[in-house]
């Protein structure tokens, strides 16, 4: 069958990647889970005073359950904290919250890639989904046509996943220089902090090389069957 063949290998640096990512984020957030900042500060205290030192007063923080499931939603302009941010006063709690804050100053400013990545999203979660069904359809069934289409919506995934780099690294820039700037994280809690944050950032990038690989195995495959 095709789908067991030899361009898997180009997946596995994306694969080996993703769980290093994974293993530092986890790593990074559980020892800095440990250190209490000196200033006592909830991961809601410091991301309300941040959203307010910025004028975003209007924006509710939200408790939400589950771990690293912190967001902030653009469309009706809330900040979700876990439980564990929420409530922590560690380093890595505040963190994670300063970074999500930064999404918000994003959305104020019009920040560029948030408005594209922002209005790309329905398109992306769409072609996501019949990119498979399509690029499938077409090799089961020998329609090359189809299995291109199929080509080209995952090719929107891997523009999403691109863009998603910035975003989300300007917002850790933003958070860190903040929590500095605002005196709620001092010296070496704000190296605490961007290590956490360095590492999260990490998971992205294994996200888009996983999805580049992707692209890749679906351009060569398909080629193979023409």
């Amino acid at each position: 069958m095709f789908y067991f063949d030899a361009t898997y290998v180009l997946l596995i640096p994306a694969i080996l990647l993703s769980f290093w990512a994974q293993a530092k984020i986890s790593s990074a957030f559980n020892n800095y889970s440990e250190v209490r900042s000196i200033n006592g500060y909830t991961g809601a205290d410091a991301a309300r005073k941040l959203l307010d030192a910025n004028g975003l007063y209007d924006v509710p923080i939200e408790v939400i359950p589950g771990k690293l499931t912190d967001h902030y939603d653009p469309a009706n302009r809330v900040l979700r904290l876990s439980e564990e941010v929420y409530y922590g006063s560690s380093v890595a709690s505040i963190g994670v919250a300063a970074h999500e804050t930064g999404h918000a100053f994003q959305h104020k400013q019009h920040y560029v890639p948030l408005e594209i990545r922002n209005s790309i999203v329905p398109a992306v979660n769409l072609s996501s989904n019949a990119s498979w069904i399509l690029f499938f359809i077409g090799m089961i069934f020998s329609i090359p046509f189809l299995a291109r289409i199929g080509v080209v919506l995952f090719a929107a995934v891997v523009v999403f996943h691109l863009i998603t780099l910035p975003v989300e690294f300007n917002a850790s820039s933003r958070a860190l220089k903040l929590l500095e700037s605002r005196g709620i994280l001092y010296g070496d809690e704000v190296k605490g902090a961007r290590k956490v944050l360095s590492a999260a950032a990490l998971t992205y990038v294994a996200a888009a090389l996983m999805a580049i690989s992707q692209l890749i195995r679906l351009i060569i495959i398909s080629r193979d069957r023409d």
